[in-house]
């Protein structure tokens, strides 16, 4: 129910963009974020949206999440990117009543999209 895209291979201070569509009744409900993983590494917050913005500290001021509920899309525009930031990225709703206290947990989350990968080289 959740079909993310636009990862890719990129050098360091690039950008891309990461889209999410997702088939959910009442979208406009949801909680909608992003995490990513590397392996061997537990999957972390990036960013989430729900009215306000929430954004981790190391994306903060460089990645940018939006949504359309009019499209079912949430959007995570990824500029000026690290090497670090290289992972798998996933988005994720969640239709927990109070998201601005449960964002970055992951188990809050009813759904999930396949991943899509993100390579920044140095």
């Amino acid at each position: 129910q959740l079909q993310a895209s636009g990862g890719g291979l990129v050098q360091a201070g690039g950008s891309l963009r990461l889209s999410c569509a997702a088939s959910l009744r009442a979208f406009n409900t949801y909680g909608m974020s992003w995490f990513r993983q590397v392996p061997g590494k537990d999957r972390e917050f990036v960013a989430g949206v729900m009215g306000n913005t929430y954004y981790s500290n190391s994306v903060k001021g460089r990645f940018i999440i939006s949504r359309d509920n009019a499209k079912n899309t949430v959007d995570l525009q990824m500029n000026s990117l690290k090497p670090d930031d290289t992972a798998l990225y996933y988005c994720a709703a969640t239709s927990a009543l109070y998201y601005s206290g449960v964002y970055d947990q992951m188990n809050v989350y009813e759904y999930w999209g396949q991943g899509t990968q993100v390579t920044v080289s140095s």
